[in-house]
């Protein structure tokens, strides 16, 4: 007699990988183990999420992904999680035993034996689901959103989508914390904030055979690592090896230059997603079915539409997730990848369904209200590309942010809508986004998934793939390189346009201009109160503001590429002189009175806002109480450029470049030309000279920051302590309420530089095409 079947009896059976029951009576789970030390994957996720792009814990986020082991101990089960960050490729049983025992593996969960029948046992899998498995309670703590704990009492199994397969087993759990409601991110989207209750899933799948081919990673290759120290690496050899992450893909017949897959790779779009949006969407991720046509094989990658009653989670499908939140957020490209290979069993693209409205919002400030056909197209060209984008992050891809100087090389860049205007002055939108994949992306799949014939040399095949996207002139810089603060390299940016920074930030101002100079009431929708104009005109004031990044990276910065020894490509080399001077003068530009003048016109527009329509992020912030701020507006677009300008990393490296060769700008020369600009220049009683003095005092802010900044070089601080006393000599002769004002400051910080305390300007409206920060 089989003692489990006696105690499960009762209880309704879910069979496959681990077969369990559910016992309606207890409420709860009982899993049969019958696999001891058989590894497998095990993931933890978010099906049912908060609903706040600012908490970070959205429907359908994916959690760790470990390989464990179950091993049994006397009266015990121990759920024991596998260290393959340090390991020994090896033959010798030996020395992969010393490794092993060299570093500490995890115990994620001990069970109790319950009762047991031949090789089997059963165990209590309850206290294993209801609990924080997927880190929530530190979440919310992290972002200062309160203190909660776990409620036992309002936690239960959920049985909708506990569900098994033969491949893998799917248990989910709605969990409920209680405690504290202190941040606003939570008020705003939970219905009693002091009780939040989510869903957790717990996914037990198998590995997968170990028919796949790991494929070495090229850091010029474009594509995410796997790496692990192998202590049976020859002295040699490097130790840490390293290979792409990717999906199992193969020939039918492997000598064709063009053949079907074994076994394609499908995407499923969440059914979720309403038309238009969701045509969209699919046709944006199918772009990527020509890269794989262009690699040797035909129809092996599909989009469809999930099937229904299909459970996105489930890890037999790729899947295309539409993710709702109450603001703007990022989109995410993730994966279950085999952490012992790199290979990818679960694509996993989340999409914000606000991302859309971002695009139209766009398009609103440029066109007439009554011209939404041009405004839905311009969005929905732009969830296409989104879509593209974040299904190459699930084929392995990293970010280019180098393609958008290349000829819009590749869709993993952040595209700023490119938007022109015509021979007879209006606003041309069939160019904002592009309508396909582009060069950089068919060579990055072709590293990845091209199946080199029997007796071709795979790894000579791969390094000639590189070889020959360097002849085409295909540039890659990923996402450290790009980012506008710390970021260095000069050709490397988000959302910005055009193989020259500087000559496209003009043309962006010009375009700003005649947008500006026909900002209207027409621009609103009838009915609307006028109010709201304010939220359209902000992506139109600010529509350089990220151009203006891509310029201040010239300043101080390098041109460089991840060259390996030998390959020919130009290593590093500083930016031309003029051109750095040049970024310096269109972003000196760009502070001037004239561009940041907000017209009366439209200033008359916007009055305070009405009962039920407060100020939101996504609008100006504002120091003259309700009313609408054009000073402070300004304000803050010249904080966001004068810390790109005057950031301690770039001062930092002004100051050794020019070391190394005089013809560089040097930090003082940067300096000089502010200060001379916006303080050593009359300032007039208008509205004009009121938006210089507001220049002045930020520049004098960054400046004292420069001067005490523990980041920057020391030679950086001395310059810049330097110009502040060269400036407060020159106040002395000044009169007028602002040069005393700024004289006494200086007086204040030059005996008590300790006790300055950086303040940042106004935030400005949230305001990546794709979300906010």
């Amino acid at each position: 007699i089989d003692s489990i079947d006696i105690r499960t009896a009762s209880m309704q059976p879910y069979e496959g990988y681990f077969d369990f029951w559910w016992d309606a009576k207890e409420g709860k789970i009982w899993l049969a183990i019958d696999r001891f030390e058989e590894e497998f994957l095990y993931v933890n996720s978010l099906p049912a999420g908060v609903g706040s792009n600012d908490i970070g814990l959205d429907r359908g986020q994916l959690g760790e992904k470990r390989v464990v082991r179950f091993e049994r101990i006397g009266p015990k089960v121990l759920l024991i999680e596998s260290n393959y960050d340090y390991r020994a490729v090896s033959d010798n049983v030996d020395e992969k035993r010393s490794v092993k025992e060299a570093f500490a593996e995890s115990v994620l969960w001990g069970f109790t034996i319950d009762t047991e029948s031949n090789s089997r046992v059963l165990v209590d899998a309850t206290p294993f689901l209801i609990r924080d498995a997927h880190g929530v309670i530190r979440r919310l703590e992290e972002e200062e959103q309160g203190d909660y704990e776990l409620s036992e009492e309002r936690s239960a199994v959920y049985l909708p989508n506990t569900k098994n397969f033969p491949k893998n087993t799917e248990l989910e759990a709605i969990i409920t914390y209680v405690g504290k409601d202190e941040g606003a991110y939570i008020r705003e989207v939970v219905p009693t904030p002091e009780i939040v209750s989510v869903r957790q899933r717990h996914s037990l799948i198998q590995l997968p055979d170990d028919d796949y081919e790991p494929r070495i990673f090229d850091p010029r290759s474009g594509y995410y690592s796997l790496d692990y120290k192998d202590y049976a690496q020859p002295i040699e050899a490097p130790l840490v090896r390293r290979f792409i992450t990717r999906h199992r893909l193969k020939k039918k017949n492997p000598s064709a230059d063009l053949s079907e897959a074994v076994e394609p790779i499908i995407y499923y779009l969440d059914r979720g997603a309403p038309e238009p949006i969701r045509s969209a969407l699919l046709d944006g991720a199918r772009w990527w079915a020509e890269a794989f046509e262009a690699a040797g094989y035909r129809n092996a990658f599909r989009v469809e539409l999930l099937p229904e009653g299909a459970d996105p989670m489930d890890v037999r499908y790729n899947v295309i997730q539409w993710v709702h939140r109450s603001t703007r957020g990022w989109s995410y490209g993730g994966s279950v990848t085999d952490p012992r290979t790199g290979e990818i069993l679960k694509g996993h693209v989340t999409l914000g369904s606000l991302r859309v409205r971002q695009d139209f919002l766009i398009a609103q400030g440029l066109l007439k209200a009554s011209e939404t056909v041009q405004m839905k197209e311009m969005a929905l060209a732009r969830l296409r590309q989104l879509s593209a984008h974040e299904v190459g992050h699930t084929l392995g891809l990293t970010h280019n942010f180098a393609a958008s100087v290349n000829n819009r090389s590749s869709v993993m860049d952040y595209p700023h809508p490119y938007i022109t205007l015509d021979e007879e002055g209006d606003f041309d939108f069939s160019n904002a986004y592009d309508d396909r994949i582009g060069a950089w992306d068919k060579r990055a799949i072709l590293y990845g998934y091209k199946e080199f014939p029997a007796g071709q040399d795979e790894q000579e095949g791969l390094r000639q793939i590189i070889q020959q996207n360097i002849e085409l002139g295909l540039h890659y810089i990923s996402d450290e390189d790009a980012r506008p603060q710390g970021g260095a390299h000069a050709l490397a940016h988000l959302w910005d346009n055009g193989a020259n920074a500087v000559v496209e930030l003009e043309r962006l101002l010009d375009l700003r201009a005649a947008g500006l100079a026909r900002f209207d009431a027409g621009n609103l929708p009838l009915g609307e109160p006028m109010a709201t104009l304010e939220e359209v005109l902000a992506p139109l004031y600010l529509m350089h503001r990220y151009q203006s990044e891509a310029v201040a990276k010239l300043i101080g910065g390098l041109s460089y590429t991840y060259a390996v020894n030998g390959d020919g490509q130009p290593i590093q080399t500083s930016i031309d002189p003029a051109q750095q001077r040049s970024a310096l003068q269109v972003l000196l530009k760009s502070l001037t009175a004239e561009q940041l003048q907000i017209p009366a016109s439209i200033i008359a527009l916007i009055p305070p806002k009405p009962k039920g329509y407060g100020r939101s992020r996504e609008s100006f912030r504002s120091h003259i109480g309700p009313s609408f701020d054009p000073v402070t507006a300004a304000e803050g677009l010249v904080d966001h450029i004068l810390g790109l300008v005057l950031h301690p990393a770039r001062a930092s490296r002004l100051v050794q470049q020019h070391a190394r060769n005089p013809q560089l700008p040097s930090l003082e020369e940067v300096l000089d030309e502010l200060l001379t600009t916006f303080w050593k220049s009359t300032f007039s009683t208008d509205s004009d000279g009121l938006l210089q003095q507001m220049v002045a005092v930020r520049i004098l802010h960054h400046l004292m920051h420069l001067a005490v900044d523990k980041k920057a070089l020391t030679h950086v601080n001395a310059i810049a302590f330097a110009k502040i006393d060269e400036l407060g000599k020159w106040l002395d002769n000044k009169s007028g309420a602002s040069y005393l004002h700024a004289a006494e400051h200086i007086k204040h910080f030059k005996n008590h530089p300790n006790d300055f305390v950086p303040k940042a300007g106004p935030k400005l409206p949230d305001g990546s095409p794709i979300g906010c920060h």
